[in-house]
């Protein structure tokens, strides 16, 4: 019998920081786990990704009673992930945005993604008997979406694939801060199971064009100051790429997807093996980065089957 996922053991609480990345702009993070962000403005308050489950959510939604009694009026989610949306119903917005790609993917896929993710990751998933279903937007957006808080604006951007195909950043101008869902990463490892790996660098690039202040990424510490936004661009661009190109020389020879993991292993231990959820992710990325070399342009359906079987030819 093949051995359990990392994830499937990791049942240690994290520790929560709730971080100012610009005036009225909060990052809430939890040592890797999935984080929340928080634009407060003139009249409501906007919530970034909304958690696993309502019990997580309503965390959230204590740190943001901690600084404003504001209405939650609009919740953005980044992308379909049931880490990141399962927990909307919570916060009681009338809105919640997505991408166009972002709904056909949650219509496509998102029942699949839920159970596969709630099998291999249980601890991010406490309380889900509150999850009333698949959370579904009220409003999509093509490429580029405004939203007013009052003065306070908002721009909802699809900049490009990355993390999934249907990823949006939200840049508050005003402060000139991003919240980048899982496209940048701080010293936690990218999960790219539903990735596009030669798209990935590209998108990090029209984020760099910014030029921000701060980023409140979707993973990892918020990362104020210039020097720390390159930083974490540019530590994701090498995460990414040095997944992939093992990948493309052991598919070019026609190489198997054990190869493809002693490859990408031979790559990334070295520097990245102490990030936050590698080993969770590690099989997933080999995965995906296999089949992307392989000329798979969408990302195969992960579901709970799949993920068994996959993790037993790893192993083996």
């Amino acid at each position: 019998m093949a051995k359990a996922f990392a994830s499937q053991g990791d049942l240690k609480e994290k520790t929560i920081s709730f971080t100012e990345v610009g005036r009225d702009l909060f990052a809430f993070t939890a040592e890797g786990d999935p984080n929340t962000g928080v634009i407060i403005g003139d009249d409501s308050v906007m919530i970034v990704d909304a958690q696993a489950t309502p019990r997580l959510a309503h965390m959230v939604v204590e740190k943001v009673r901690s600084v404003t009694d504001k209405p939650i009026k609009h919740v953005v989610l980044t992308h379909y992930h049931a880490v990141r949306v399962l927990g909307a119903s919570a916060y009681g917005a009338s809105e919640v945005i997505m991408s166009n790609a972002g709904r056909a993917m949650v219509v496509e896929r998102g029942q699949e993604d839920w159970d596969s993710e709630f099998q291999r990751f249980p601890r991010l998933f406490q309380g889900h008997e509150s999850i009333p279903g698949l959370t579904w937007p009220t409003q999509t957006f093509e490429k580029r979406m405004t939203v007013y808080l009052g003065n306070r604006r908002v721009d909802l951007m699809h900049l490009g694939r990355a993390h999934t195909a249907g990823d949006i950043v939200a840049f508050v101008p005003d402060e000139n801060v991003m919240f980048t869902g899982d496209i940048v990463e701080y010293h936690s490892a990218c999960y790219c199971g539903d990735g596009h790996f030669a798209d990935w660098g590209g998108t990090l690039d029209a984020i760099k064009t910014f030029d921000v202040d701060a980023i409140a990424p979707g993973r990892g510490d918020a990362l104020t100051g210039k020097a720390k936004v390159k930083e974490a661009i540019e530590n994701t661009r090498d995460f990414v790429a040095s997944t992939y190109a093992p990948a493309v020389k052991i598919a070019a020879r026609g190489g198997s997807l054990k190869e493809t993991w002693d490859a990408i292993r031979a790559e990334c231990d070295p520097k990245f093996s102490d990030y936050a959820i590698y080993e969770h992710c590690l099989p997933f990325n080999v995965a995906r980065a296999y089949d992307e070399a392989r000329g798979i342009d969408t990302p195969r359906i992960w579901t709970a089957e799949r993920d068994k079987a996959m993790w037993e030819e790893l192993q083996g």
